[in-house]
């Protein structure tokens, strides 16, 4: 079983940054890819992040140019660097994680980011 912890998020006024990141714990079998998603109210879930071991990235189209996904393999981690951050982006953000040889999903527990004046 595999565990995903998060921190980080919180209340931002428009136009500020905020840095997520996330832990993961137990055992992963082979390769991965780490990530995150977002749910806003009465929305559904969306994948914001995604990143894979090879370094492949790809990003949801209304947050290219503003967030940032990365990962340390070494300590089993996944950040994710948001500016310019607008009203739009609030959400509960979700640390995900994909095991591809047992084609399971691994989800944190979720982080509150509001973006509001």
């Amino acid at each position: 079983q595999v565990q995903l912890v998060e921190s980080g998020g919180g209340l931002v006024q428009p136009g500020g940054s905020l840095r997520l990141s996330c832990a993961a714990s137990g055992s992963i079998v082979g390769d991965y890819i780490m990530g995150w998603y977002r749910q806003a109210p009465g929305k559904q879930r969306e994948s914001v992040a995604q990143i894979s071991s090879k370094g492949f990235i790809n990003y949801l189209d209304s947050v290219k140019g503003r967030f940032t996904v990365s990962r340390d393999d070494a300590k089993r981690t996944v950040a994710l660097q948001m500016n310019s951050l607008n009203p739009e982006d609030t959400a509960v953000y979700y640390c995900n994680l994909h095991e591809w040889s047992r084609n399971n999903d691994y989800w944190g527990q979720g982080t509150q980011v509001t973006v509001s004046s």
